[in-house]
């Protein structure tokens, strides 16, 4: 059996969808506070449900109890929950998910993680560091993802396709993997039983890195319209993240400033060795301007 925690994040339902569907017993972390249609996906696929918090032991020693694999992709970052933080879910909660997975004697553990510039330390990159420590105390896979092109390509951060209109961070000339994440849940379904992923981080982006400006580039031909684009400096962003005064607002600060630095992936190898169709950025507006046409 597979617990997976962040079941009712984006990612995390598409983990418990996959993992159904190759037959895997599947059991879902969620919280009495959890939206009910988020819940009710979980029930569909056939995930089974258990209540817990990361920052509730007693109940992580109960979710963890006859599991042999456990797939974490929680974070506060998208959370609106009372007393989700930084510090209580992505890095303490996800230290006492990795101690109940050890006094449980489950071995396999994937976590999903990012990619980072090495020129910025920020809170949740060092949650991130920390629990990717941790876990190589048991038989780890880490997935380490690139952009989210279904968030950092979406309206909720100033992408607009609907609109024609795009706020790009920085430049917009350096070359980013985007990725999409349901290509990351595959990864992480694939990866939980292959040996060659046993002890390992993978690095995960998309098919072909493009800076922002060939994205809207791309997005202008396929859908036949001009954008209008909005561009943030990078002085800006970095003024933004030297006067963020808690954890959360230096830390979007920072991922702002690491979507303008790049991040070129050749994922080729990746490809290859896991046999995975990565998702390219023209099939990714293909798919966003039809369910918005003008």
């Amino acid at each position: 059996m597979v617990l997976v925690v962040g079941a009712t994040g984006l990612l995390g339902t598409e983990i418990c969808r996959r993992l159904t569907r190759r037959g895997e017993q599947v059991r879902a972390l969620i919280r009495k506070t959890s939206s009910p249609e988020k819940v009710a996906l979980l029930t569909e696929c056939g995930a089974g449900l258990c209540v817990g918090d990361l920052k509730d032991t007693n109940s992580l020693a109960d979710a963890c109890r006859g599991v042999d694999a456990i797939i974490s992709t929680a974070s506060s970052t998208l959370s609106r929950q009372a007393g989700d933080s930084i510090e209580s879910v992505d890095d303490q909660g996800q230290l006492n998910l990795v101690e109940a997975a050890k006094a449980a004697g489950v071995d396999r553990f994937v976590f999903v993680s990012f990619r980072h510039s090495a020129n910025l330390t920020f809170p949740l990159a060092d949650a991130k560091a920390h629990v990717e420590n941790a876990i190589k105390a048991l038989n780890f896979t880490t997935i380490q993802a690139s952009w989210f092109m279904e968030i950092w390509l979406s309206p909720a951060l100033g992408f607009d396709y609907a609109n024609a209109t795009a706020r790009i961070y920085g430049s917009g000339t350096s070359p980013v993997s985007w990725v999409s994440f349901q290509d990351v849940a595959e990864m992480c379904v694939l990866t939980l039983r292959h040996p060659a992923a046993e002890r390992r981080t993978i690095e995960v982006g998309g098919p072909e890195p493009l800076s922002p400006l060939e994205v809207v580039a791309r997005f202008e031909q396929i859908g036949g319209r001009p954008f209008k684009i909005e561009q943030i400096p990078e002085e800006a962003l970095r003024a933004q993240f030297e006067a963020a005064t808690d954890s959360m607002q230096k830390s979007f600060a920072a991922l702002m400033l690491g979507y303008s630095f790049g991040d070129s992936i050749n994922s080729k190898p990746i490809q290859d060795e896991f046999g995975i169709e990565l998702t390219s950025i023209d099939k990714y507006a293909r798919r966003v301007l039809e369910a918005h046409p003008v």
